[in-house]
């Protein structure tokens, strides 16, 4: 019932910038945390960037001061914009959100299907 789709990724230079963007549809009550998870070929899956209800942020170190994440709650959509971006950025880029439905009285992780990013000259 419930669906995260993402959109944005492409190729880009080192230094180029990129805006993804995510939209939660469905049966949805509630959305509390959301964020953005990245996988690169051979590592394990790492948060990016997270976003509460109220506004609040957290970063990888490795994104800090270059990526800003935000969300609409009326929209239900989380979004990142990478800026200044790198080769070491590359990877599949996957929106999560925690998220509460009519049918299921408590919240549940979901999961996108994901958007390649490629950073290369």
């Amino acid at each position: 019932q419930v669906q995260l789709v993402e959109s944005g990724g492409g190729l880009v230079q080192p230094g180029e910038s990129l805006r993804l963007s995510c939209a939660a549809s469905g049966s949805i009550f509630s959305i509390a945390g959301m964020g953005w998870y990245r996988q690169a070929p051979g590592k394990q899956r790492e948060l990016v960037a997270g976003i509460t209800i109220g506004g609040s942020t957290n970063y990888a170190d490795s994104v800090k001061g270059r990526f800003i994440i935000s969300r609409d709650n009326a929209k239900k959509t989380v979004s990142l914009q990478m800026n200044s971006l790198k080769p070491e950025d590359t990877a599949v880029y996957y929106c999560d959100a925690n998220i509460k439905t009519v049918a299921v009285g408590s919240h549940r992780n979901y999961w996108g299907q994901g958007t390649q990013v490629t950073v290369s000259s």
